[in-house]
Parts: C-alpha cells; structure tokens; sequence
C-alpha cells in the first residue's frame, strides 16, 4: 500500500534549528539524517554542531544556543532539577539508543594481574596505601556512571571510599588513560576500541550485559522549544526516527562507518567504529566474543521514551544519591521528561511521508558546525 502523503512547510520559511552532537558512535543517527537529506525530507534546516562533552551540551541547550542535542539519557531530568546546573524545563520525545557503552581498564592494572571485578578489589586492597585508584566516567547523571558505580559495587568497591570516580569528555579518555591519569573508564564507542586498538586499555565489561535494555542516547530539547515549535520538533523527531531505523540496518553499516570517520564526525579509523556495529566486539588481550545487541538503535521498540525507561534513569538517579529530593524523582517526572504522547504523534508524522531514496546531500544543502 502506498504511503499517503504529508505536506511539510518548505524549509526556506523554517527557522534553523541547531542540533549539538558529541563524537560518538551512537551519534550516528544525527549524522545520517544530515548525511541522507533526512532533515529536509521533513522540511528542516538543521546545523549540526560538533561538542565537546555533556556539560557543553547540557550548557548550551538550557541557554538556547542549541534548540536540541543528542543527550545522555539522564540528562532531561537533571536540568529539570536542576542538577550540576540552573534549572531548566527539559524533556526528550525520542531515544537514539540503548547500551553502546563497555568498562576500559589500563594495561597497566593487566600487568598487575587484574582480569575482573574481583582482582581489581584485590589490586586496589594491596596498594591502598600507595595510591587512590582513578575512574571516568562522562557525566554524572550518565548511564556511564551508574553502570561503573554498579559493577565496582559488585566486586565489593565502594565507588565513593575506595576510589575516585572523575569526569572526563569521552573524546578525551584514551590520552588520559595513556598518560596515567585515569586507571579505567566507562564510556561509548569507539573511545574503548580506540583504547585496545591503541594497547593503551583492556575491556572488561560491556553495556549491554550489565543491564540489558538500558536507555543510553536521547534528543534533548526545552519545554518551552517543544511548546512553540510544536511542528519543527515534531519533525526532527520523525527524521531522527528514520535515521535510527536505518543506523539499525546491517547492510548499511560500512555506509555510516565511513560517514562517522570523517574529521567532521567522530574522526577515528573506521576499524575502531566498526567493533561498536559488530556482534564480534574485542576486549582485548587476544578475547574477541560474542555480544549479541550491542548497541541498538531502532529495533526492540528502542526508541519509544516509555515508562520503562524512564523508571531506569530515575531509579540509578535515585540510587546514586545525586539528587538531594528522591521523592521528586517519581512517575509524574518520569512523565513529563519522557514524552511518548509526542513521540506517537512523531510516529504518525513519519508514517504519512513520502519515501525518499537516500542521497548524499552536499555542504551547501546542509549546515555543519565544528564547535
């Protein structure tokens, strides 16, 4: 059957919307709807803008410099809250994917004869008196932290006392764990194979068998933008919700490989990027295994704000003791930064729009902007 066809305002009469990105694998969504003309299938005029981290990120979406981003999932309720920032009415209507993160340790703690949670407390046991060992993590209302601060848990670590827990850019993990200054870190691809490709790092852990169906990315914008520009939102959430599904698809992954290694993307080898679209992911040290859904960008219902991801992020917020009020971290919260009420009606935008075939737009068709 035919798709009917939805008529979407020319986008020479829509403001520009500009949308922050962090140079990760799970990204890609973002860089495949500027790449594929998916933003002016719907009648957009986006410029991407390549940030540095979260805090960036987060700072420049509450100050109106971005009207929406690629964000760690946590991060809506956070502003909202007002978190490790000024207050700030966020909410998201799409999530870009689940898991796409895995636990980096040193070479150095291989040496000492680490290979899991439980050598590590030994390791850190024996030298306590010598040294406080150091973790990344990207943010701290990230899944990043919440899944590093579970697994050292497990091992009998107390994130708090028996180690330092830091925040670092994800681009910048690799060099830091290189110089000495982090023993391990949580973040996403590709900054772990970049770490085992460059025998500076060793995986010991990977997202999705930590907490299988964990939220990771989301599009982050105000309340105040989604209330005022109910229609571009809309819109960059259909496009987005087109890209995923084609980031999802395995006969397109060299395709977006190859995109996301462009200095203007991630700008890593396109060896390092293609472990994270990979079932076969290499930890390192000779282990190459099975992970089945590593990252998951449309399939599995991954991109509906449902209540179930929701209640994770605020669980984990609630269990790391970041927030002073738990109380307030409740289903109505969970409601009002986790839109699915605007998600379906994105879905019903996407479903009455014309296909198109994907063709590579050039740089006068669409605006990137490198911070």
């Amino acid at each position: 059957m035919n798709k009917k066809t939805h008529t979407i305002k020319n986008q020479t009469t829509q403001r520009k919307l500009r949308v922050g990105f962090v140079p990760l694998t799970d990204c890609a969504p973002l860089v495949m709807a500027h790449e594929l003309g998916l933003f002016r299938k719907f009648g957009l005029n986006v410029a991407l803008s390549r940030e540095l981290g979260w805090a960036t990120i987060r700072d420049k979406v509450i100050h109106g410099e971005l009207e929406a981003a690629h964000a760690v999932a946590g991060m809506p309720v956070a502003a909202t809250l007002g978190l490790g920032s000024i207050s700030c009415d966020c909410l998201t209507a799409l999530v870009l994917n689940l898991h796409g993160n895995a636990i980096t340790l040193s070479n150095e703690l291989w040496k000492s004869g680490v290979r899991d949670g439980k050598t590590l407390h030994a390791e850190i046991t024996r030298s306590r008196r010598e040294k406080t060992f150091t973790f990344g993590v990207v943010s701290p209302h990230s899944s990043h932290n919440f899944l590093l601060r579970d697994w050292l848990a497990a091992a009998g670590i107390h994130p708090d006392r028996d180690v330092r827990v830091v925040v670092v850019p994800p681009p910048q993990m690799v060099a830091n764990l290189k110089a000495g200054n982090l023993d391990g870190f949580c973040v996403g691809e590709p900054w772990n194979s970049m770490a085992v490709q460059s025998r500076v790092g060793w995986c010991v852990a990977v997202s999705a068998e930590l907490a299988p169906g964990h939220p990771e990315k989301v599009l982050m914008v105000r309340r105040d933008f989604a209330g005022k520009h109910d229609e571009q939102h809309l819109a960059l959430v259909a496009a987005l919700l087109e890209a995923c599904e084609f980031c999802d698809a395995p006969g397109n992954r060299e395709q977006i490989i190859a995109t996301l290694a462009l200095p203007a993307y991630v700008n890593v080898p396109a060896a390092a990027l293609r472990r994270g679209f990979s079932t076969e992911f290499d930890f390192g040290h000779g282990e190459v295994r099975h992970v089945q859904n590593f990252s998951v960008f449309h399939r599995h219902n991954a991109n509906e704000p449902s209540g179930d991801k929701a209640a994770w992020v605020l669980q984990r917020l609630r269990a790391s003791g970041l927030c002073p009020d738990p109380a307030v971290l409740n289903a109505e919260l969970g409601h009002r930064a986790f839109r699915t009420d605007i998600f379906d009606r994105a879905v019903c935008l996407r479903n009455s729009t014309t296909t198109i075939d994907y063709e590579k737009q050039t740089q006068s068709e669409n605006e990137l902007v490198l911070a």
